[in-house]
């Protein structure tokens, strides 16, 4: 594997995440990263094109797409990446430690979600170019609105996608790792209401709304829920402005996670069903609303770009690791769309916090590890 990394350009690569990193890129304001994307597409002889996704949200930029043909048979293959980052994220100044390790100065992220694995696959695809090494044809996909529950990717067309595998760039943990399944993801907020009196003078008169909604939630279980599920509540807000009144309303947001799309969708009923009647012992009322942003997938072991997977990490001596992931990536909807494929460990840790790292040695891995992927031909 050394002999085989002395081939990335070290320091070429770290510069490009440096520069990648230091653009401000928040959700719906991806415009600089768009362009800068398709710009280093464009140079290594891809056609690019962006949709029209950033219409749909108010944002100003959309997805960037860039096909190349190759000359290696076999079909496409598809490598993607988000552009977007959590806050906080504006001014990041990223600071380059002695032994490798990069890291924000701690008052913002880093940015390595998602611009580790996006300078690696830049790099890989750029080594590739200069060598004159032969790969297969591949699409590119940067993806704009990620980090809001995959809305970019929930808009594009997937129509114009040749592949039939993909290889997203979003996992935390060692490069060589790489997640085949992942959770439906269930958004709900509930809407309790009951009737408002003098606190002081009459609170017999009043229903609730508070009391029904507290009392339903310490009834529900939360956290892990049986095998492959957790629920949440993340938050509860009162309709009463003074103290003096009893509140007639109070919403409630929260989540249901399962590896089970359906089981997802029938402990998020059972949880509107047990508002209800909580409100309805105390005369009140609670009506539920969700959303569905994420689609649980699994992608088969035995599927050719698990096998291009850990052939690539065999040659390098990586573990080749398959894992579960309780996170949302926009493998969701790709494989909503028949693309099966893999979220690979992309040289990021503590992701969406200031104390996110990469290290430039877990970058030099995957982009070997994205070349080597880029070149088999079975």
């Amino acid at each position: 594997m050394d002999e085989k990394r002395k081939s990335i350009n070290r320091e070429r690569l770290t510069e490009t995440f440096l520069r990648l990193v230091s653009i401000d890129s928040p959700s719906f304001g991806e415009r600089r990263m768009a362009d800068e994307l398709k710009g280093e597409l464009e140079k290594l002889g891809f056609l690019t094109e962006e949709d029209e996704a950033g219409s749909f949200y108010g944002g100003n930029a959309g997805n960037v797409y860039g096909f190349r043909r190759g000359s290696l048979p076999g079909g496409a293959l598809l490598f993607a990446a988000h552009m977007d980052t959590v806050e906080p994220a504006k001014g990041k100044r990223a600071v380059v430690h002695g032994d490798g390790r990069i890291t924000s100065d701690g008052t913002t992220v880093l940015g390595a979600d998602c611009m580790s694995g996006t300078a690696a696959l830049l790099e890989a695809l750029l080594e590739l170019k200069e060598e004159g090494s032969p790969c297969r044809d591949l699409e590119i996909v940067f993806f704009t609105g990620e980090e809001k529950h995959l809305k970019g990717s929930a808009v594009f067309d997937f129509s114009k996608i040749k592949a039939k595998e993909s290889f997203i760039l979003d996992l935390t943990g060692p490069v060589g790792t790489a997640a085949y399944r992942a959770p439906t993801l269930v958004d709900f907020r509930i809407e309790v209401r009951g009737r408002a009196a003098h606190a002081g003078f009459a609170p017999e008169k009043g229903i609730h709304a508070v009391a029904i909604a507290a009392r339903a939630a310490a009834s529900m279980e939360l956290g892990h829920v049986g095998e492959g599920m957790t629920v949440n509540i993340g938050g509860i807000k009162g309709g009463g402005t003074t103290t003096n009144i009893v509140p007639e309303y109070c919403s409630l947001i929260g989540e249901v996670r399962s590896y089970s799309h359906e089981q997802a969708l029938k402990q998020t009923e059972r949880i509107g069903e047990l508002f209800q009647k909580e409100a309805a012992k105390a005369g009140g009322s609670s009506c539920m609303t969700f959303e569905v942003p994420v689609h649980a997938y699994c992608t088969p072991k035995d599927h050719s770009c698990v096998r291009r997977f850990c052939r690539a990490c065999g040659q390098l001596g990586l573990s080749g690791k398959l894992v579960k992931t309780f996170g949302g990536s926009d493998q969701s909807n790709l494989s909503l769309h028949g693309i099966n494929g893999l979220v690979l460990a992309s040289a990021m840790e503590q992701v969406h916090s200031c104390q996110e790292y990469t290290e430039v040695t877990e970058l030099l891995k995957l982009t070997e590890l994205l070349k080597l992927m880029m070149q088999d031909m079975e």
